[in-house]
């Protein structure tokens, strides 16, 4: 075997958004890029749910230098959830529908550049946020970019793979549009440590992006140990529909019935019989009674340096 500080696993999602179109040529050149730098890779495709953990499990067995993923924000929460607690670097090439956390640690769009910049990386250790849920297995899940509560989970829970392989994160519009018309806007309870509140919606942020291009949890810092959260106090369809402009302007902080706040730890719990689904980094993740934690020192990454951002 190469040297281990020097041979990464390359997991990558065949399915995932863009890597449908992202014939294996690209890879190799993004391999390339890698092998001149140093770094040897091998290709592991994931062949289903629930094989990327194992993957990054087979990766920290065989003490290999870096895990790097290519594929979406789901296979990304995959790997996460078999790296976390171990020392092994993880570093991203662009691959999926919405990519919301290769826009926040700013790599390019451009595989081969992306695959230059992990070369040049520098490593971050990190908190992770994690969740348990009611029908969640395994003892929860940890999450990198950001979790939620309410029409957000709903849509993640309600949107097919046919229609993402088709539209991509289009059709996550389209499922909220749908669930506009639909959704109860069930209230619950967010308690934390000094304090409690009624809501419709939760987001807890360890990231600044949200479905794409959009920015929810501005102020949200991945290097530091609590969340960001928003919480939404409305039950009204039409008050969340009014949302909508201010959240492509990027000043939903401005909004009525929306509400800030920083935390570690957080519990949610139903306060009518409809059910609110969770879903983390945009996968489904059961529903409440919920409890999200941020989790210290639990991950490496590799990202790009400061100086070439």
């Amino acid at each position: 075997m190469p040297d281990a500080s020097r041979d990464a696993l390359l997991i990558f999602n065949p399915t995932a958004g863009r890597a449908r179109g992202l014939h294996r040529g690209a890879l190799e050149r993004a391999r390339k890029v890698l092998a001149r730098r140093g770094i040897e890779s091998e290709l592991a495709p994931t062949d289903g749910p629930g094989s990327a953990p194992e993957l990054a499990r087979r990766a920290v067995h065989e003490r290999r230098g870096m895990v790097i993923v290519c594929g979406g924000d789901g296979t990304l929460n995959e790997v996460v959830n078999g790296l976390a607690g171990s020392a092994i670097p993880l570093a991203l090439l662009p691959g999926g529908n919405a990519n919301v956390f290769s826009k926040e640690v700013g790599l390019p769009w451009n595989i081969e550049r992306a695959a230059e910049l992990i070369a040049d990386s520098e490593r971050r250790r990190i908190a992770l946020g994690h969740v348990t849920a009611a029908g969640l297995a395994d003892g929860g899940r940890y999450f990198l970019s950001l979790a939620g509560a309410g029409p957000d989970g709903a849509i993640v829970r309600a949107v097919s793979q046919n229609l993402k392989d088709r539209m991509g994160i289009i059709a996550f519009w389209v499922e909220g549009f749908r669930q506009l018309a639909s959704y109860g806007f069930p209230r619950f309870r967010i308690m934390l440590p000094n304090e409690s509140f009624e809501a419709t919606l939760i987001i807890a942020g360890r990231t600044k992006h949200y479905g794409g291009p959009f920015q929810i949890t501005t102020r949200a810092d991945l290097y530091g140990n609590d969340f960001e959260l928003m919480l939404c106090g409305t039950n009204s369809r039409w008050k969340y529909l009014s949302y909508l402009p201010l959240l492509l302007a990027g000043r939903l902080r401005r909004a009525r019935d929306i509400r800030y706040l920083r935390a570690a730890e957080v519990r949610c719990d139903p306060m009518d019989s409809e059910p609110v689904w969770v879903q983390v980094d945009g996968e489904p993740a059961g529903r409440l009674p919920a409890e999200f934690r941020i989790v210290s020192d639990a991950l490496t990454l590799a990202v790009p340096g400061k100086e070439r951002t």
